[in-house]
């Protein structure tokens, strides 16, 4: 692994494969951490034929931690959003999308594929917006909009995303064990050993939930990206579950008809799963089709 000079923070990165393959960028999720991509998966996308880059997102893993934005205040800022206050966050998805860009800029890779799964769908759909020339194409695997219109999660699915911090490494794993038990789908099995020594990794690793806590508030600036999806230009494919329970199938549905001549790829019994087989041989295939006929 090596740190690179991004948008003004340090940002950890891994790279995989041949620098002659076709370049793919991996946005991780919310809270998530570069090692949350497996080896399988990470494998596949090289035997494919991509030079893939990882990266832990800032305020998590090895990044930089912000810190100097404060301690993130979630209850205060969901009650005064749900009074229509307009609210300050650290940083939004859109900062988020200029230290990937950062990160491409100082690796010298003029335009890629860009991956992002959830809030990292999320933001890649930000650098598909404002850096439309960096991106060779556009794959969006179950991630939000931001449209308020569409049908929200249940308030038990979203306290999910932002536990209480715990002192007890036990606690912690069992917790992760039991939340993507939860929201994975039922075509796909949860393999518990796998997420428990990934749990024990992020723990060891960097566990700081301040962190997952300000990426995300920053769902909640400038949040609706609806009105500017029409306006992406990459090839896009966007990939959904359709028993996703923290970011309901509409968002899909949404996402793709906006995206002039966006592709969509629904999966039957896929929830919110990470990228450990599962439904990702048959996501990773779909992408690596996608990709191989948009080019270089």
């Amino acid at each position: 692994m090596a740190k690179a000079k991004a948008n003004g923070i340090e940002i950890e990165y891994e790279t995989f494969g041949d620098r002659s393959g076709r370049p793919l960028l991996l946005i991780i999720g919310l809270g998530g951490q570069l090692i949350f991509w497996s080896e399988e998966v990470l494998n596949q996308f090289v035997d494919e034929g991509h030079f893939v880059i990882i990266f832990d997102n800032r305020d998590t893993g090895l990044s930089s931690k912000m810190e100097e934005t404060g301690i993130p205040d979630v209850p205060g800022t969901l009650s005064a959003l749900m009074r229509g206050e307009k609210v300050k966050v650290p940083y939004t998805y859109y900062d988020m999308g200029d230290d990937a860009v950062g990160l491409l800029d100082a690796l010298d890779i003029k335009k890629t594929h860009v991956c992002g799964m959830s809030m990292g769908g999320a933001i890649a759909q930000t650098m598909a917006i404002s850096h439309p020339e960096r991106l060779l194409s556009l794959i969006s695997i179950y991630a939000p909009t931001g449209n308020p219109d569409l049908p929200q999660p249940k308030p038990e699915m979203i306290n999910l995303l932002t536990p209480p911090p715990v002192s007890d490494r036990n606690v912690f794993i069992e917790g992760w064990i039991n939340t993507l038990g939860i929201i994975s789908g039922s075509g796909f099995p949860l393999d518990e050993e796998w997420v428990r020594r990934v749990a024990e990794r992020v723990y060891e690793r960097s566990y700081y939930p301040e962190g997952v806590a300000r990426q995300f508030l920053a769902a909640f600036g400038r949040g609706n990206r609806r009105r500017a999806l029409p306006s992406v230009t990459a090839p896009t494919l966007v990939i959904h579950g359709d028993e996703d329970p923290l970011v309901l199938v509409e968002n899909g549905r949404d996402a793709a008809g906006a995206i002039p001549g966006a592709e969509l790829m629904i999966i039957k019994g896929m929830g919110h799963n990470l990228p450990y087989r599962g439904p990702w041989p048959q996501i990773v295939e779909a992408i690596s089709a996608f990709t191989r006929k948009v080019g270089v």
